[in-house]
């Protein structure tokens, strides 16, 4: 599924990862850094996100409007994301325009000026993201759930920060900030598509290969199992719908019962066939929007459910995702749902890989994290393996009642309603 995969050093320590695609006419490239929201202090909360923006503003050469059109103005597509573990900056472009568009990504990585000027005007674009999160209450009610589950942890906290914090950020932050996490020894550039490795390699070397190697960051606070989760939040607000997520701590990214999570996620929510949006919005059409996923970070992570339910009847939905959590411990998943489960997630894998840009986010993420490219068909085996019994007994080991956390944001919310759907929880 993958293509041939390729690993290696830059002199200065840089990781140079590949998988050439030879039937396609493009290349997605990326950076990748491995500092995410969890690495933050609560002072700075939200620089990964804040830096991120502020590499687009211009470098000692560019300027942000010459750094969006040399990528564009060849067809290309620029972009970036910040995680709570790491943050990537990545670029698709036509694979004659390889060595253009890399140049473009170095220099925004090694040289972008923090200008005084534009350190404010992104302050004041990211206060107004934060503000327009906090008028959705979907993504308000996970970041709740977030912080019931790793309560006083950086995981807990909103990646973006918010704006006391933002506040507080001055243009020594950020040069500090990336001088000690954006280093070589932290860094991983990964390449897919119409490539060839050694070439790649050479365009590492000469656009990154001058920096000095750096000394690895040192490592975030890992979650202590000391840290319990805390039990509900719920908020009033005058909105059209009751909002819930509902959500359970668990085990992180190295663990092999992730392939078996993956599994119990897709029977539990994760498309229209599953069995919440079947029972909660086909049979007794309580929610438009109902889903689970799960997040797994290197020591922690989360299975978690949301809904935008009918106000009304909210109490009656959040009983119905209970019983179908009790009934995941209760009873083994027949053979058919679990092969259209595994159909499923093996399906989506390679729909997936079959982008440049999935492949390259595939083995940059992969080395970042674990040192090695996990072969797609390692994982597919992995779920394979995956039995019936095996779904049963992780969803009796993990959904128990006292594991579990709940946040609702809803109008019209009575106190007899908190405290019917805390007995609710209490019934799985």
């Amino acid at each position: 599924m993958l293509m041939h995969v390729q690993k290696s050093v830059t002199k200065n320590g840089i990781r140079v990862v590949s998988a050439a695609m030879p039937q396609v006419q493009s290349v997605a490239f990326g950076i990748w850094v491995g500092v995410g929201a969890r690495h933050e202090t609560d002072a700075v909360s939200g620089i990964s996100h804040f830096t991120e923006h502020l590499l687009f503003k211009g470098t000692k050469s560019r300027t942000a409007r010459e750094i969006s059109s040399a990528i564009e103005g060849r067809g290309g597509y620029l972009n970036a994301f910040t995680g709570e573990e790491n943050t990537c900056y990545y670029a698709r472009l036509g694979f004659d325009q390889l060595a253009s568009g890399l140049d473009v990504l170095a220099d925004m990585y090694r040289n972008s000026n923090f200008a005084q000027e534009e350190i404010e005007k992104e302050r004041g674009v990211i206060i107004e993201e934060i503000m327009m999160y906090r008028d959705q209450p979907r993504h308000m009610v996970q970041e709740s759930l977030q912080n019931l589950l790793w309560p006083g942890h950086a995981l807990g906290r909103p990646i973006i920060g918010t704006p006391e914090t933002l506040a507080g950020m001055k243009r020594a932050t950020f040069k500090r900030f990336v001088a000690d996490r954006y280093v070589p020894a932290n860094t991983v550039v990964a390449f897919a598509g119409h490539i060839d490795h050694a070439a790649c390699v050479a365009e590492v070397e000469r656009t990154l290969g001058h920096m000095a190697k750096g000394r690895k960051p040192a490592a975030y606070t890992r979650v202590s199992g000391k840290m319990v989760p805390r039990r509900a939040d719920f908020q009033s607000k005058e909105i059209e719908q009751t909002h819930l997520a509902l959500g359970v701590r668990l085990f992180g990214a190295r663990d092999e019962r992730r392939h078996t999570l993956k599994l119990l996620s897709v029977v539990l929510g994760e498309n229209m066939s599953s069995r919440l949006f079947q029972i909660v919005r086909e049979q007794h059409g309580l929610a438009y929007s109902i889903h689970s996923h799960a997040q797994l970070f290197q020591d922690t992570g989360a299975l978690a459910i949301g809904a935008g339910l009918d106000r009304k009847r909210k109490v009656r939905a959040l009983e119905l995702i209970v019983r179908e959590l009790r009934r995941l411990r209760e009873k083994a998943i027949g053979a058919g749902e679990l092969r259209r489960a595994k159909d499923y997630v093996v399906g989506q894998l390679r729909l997936a890989l079959e982008s440049t840009s999935q492949q390259m986010m595939w083995v940059g993420e992969n080395v970042l994290t674990r040192g090695r490219v996990i072969p797609p068909e390692e994982t597919i085996a992995k779920l394979e393996r995956v039995t019936s019994a095996d779904i049963q007994k992780l969803a009796q080991t993990v959904l128990r009642p006292r594991n579990l956390s709940l946040a609702i944001i809803s109008p019209d919310l009575s106190a007899t309603e908190e405290s019917r759907m805390k007995s609710a929880l209490a019934g799985i």
